[in-house]
This record gives C-alpha cells, sequence and structure tokens, in this order.
C-alpha cells in the first residue's frame, strides 16, 4: 500500500508528529487519573478562568476550535457542575459560560495543558511560518483523505470514564 522509504525528512516530520500526539495524550491521561475530566475538558475549564462570563462564540475563539466542538463540552462540564450556563443581565438572548465555585476549585490544582503550550509556540511563530506551517498541515490531511474528519477538540472523541465509588469494606 505505502512507498517504504529511508527518507529522514519523513521520518522528522513523523518524530514531531508523534511528540504532540504523546504530549497531548499524557494531558488527557492526567487530567482523567486526576480529575476525571478529559484533557479537552480542563482545558475548557482553563479558557473559561480567564474571566467572568463569556459567550460559548468567544469560548471557542479562545480555544482556537469550531463552536460545535466546544458547545459539546461545555454541555459535559454543565453537567458535572462545573460551568454555569446564564442569561446575560445585558441582553437575555445571550447565553454565558461562567465556571461555578466546583470548577474554580478544580482549577486551583489543574496543570498547564498542552493544548496552551502549543498555541504559546505556534503564536511565537510569524504570522507567515504560521500560515506556511497551516497550509503544509491542510495538504497533508487531503493526502491522507481525512479532510472530512471534524476537528474535535484533543482527545474528546473518547469520553473518561466516570469515577465510581468505592465500596467501603
Amino acid at each position: 500500500m505505502g512507498a517504504h522509504t529511508s527518507d529522514p525528512a519523513i521520518r522528522a516530520v513523523l518524530d514531531c508528529i508523534r511528540r504532540i500526539v504523546r504530549a497531548l495524550r499524557l494531558f488527557d491521561r492526567e487530567a482523567e487519573k486526576r480529575f476525571g475530566l478529559s484533557g479537552a475538558q480542563v482545558f475548557v475549564l482553563q479558557r473559561l478562568g480567564d474571566s467572568k462570563a463569556i459567550s460559548i462564540n468567544e469560548l471557542a475563539s479562545r480555544t482556537h476550535t469550531h463552536q460545535s466542538s466546544v458547545s459539546v463540552v461545555v454541555s459535559k462540564l454543565v453537567d458535572r457542575r462545573l460551568v454555569r450556563r446564564s442569561s446575560s443581565p445585558k441582553d437575555a438572548r445571550r447565553v454565558e459560560l461562567s465556571l461555578t465555585q466546583r470548577g474554580r476549585r478544580l482549577l486551583r490544582s489543574a496543570p498547564p495543558s498542552a493544548q496552551d503550550r502549543l498555541i504559546a509556540s505556534l503564536a511565537a511563530l510569524s504570522r507567515i511560518r504560521r500560515r506556511r506551517l497551516g497550509d503544509l498541515l491542510t495538504e497533508l490531511i487531503r493526502k491522507t483523505g481525512i479532510e472530512r474528519e471534524p476537528p474535535a477538540l484533543f482527545f474528546e472523541d473518547h469520553a473518561p470514564r466516570r469515577r465510581r465509588a468505592r465500596a467501603k469494606t
């Protein structure tokens, strides 16, 4: 099926992708182990913790993802009572999101997310280099045939198992 080659550039690219995926996976595992949440859920909580109350569109912008993807994560966080949805005092049609006290407590012990490190590193690149990297990655995605897959938040396509209460013996 695939061409087998010893091109060092191919290995260098794959090694970079492996390192990025590994960092994201390790953060996801840590978040699940410590909080019973996905890494994406902790990342969203962190972005919500940066302000008082924001809309889902503002949150999507802060997470650099599509509104529908972040909305799914927010719903899970609302169900866990870590995030609150409420009508804006200025415009009742606008729904605002904010952390609950429980969400703020959890955030105090959360480590910096792998997504934040990745975003900061991308932001440190010049606009031209970011655009070039985006173009090259888009071309790679098209050639692999996965461009129709929805770009969900990292590792949010699997829901962490909820912790079960241990039976007292």
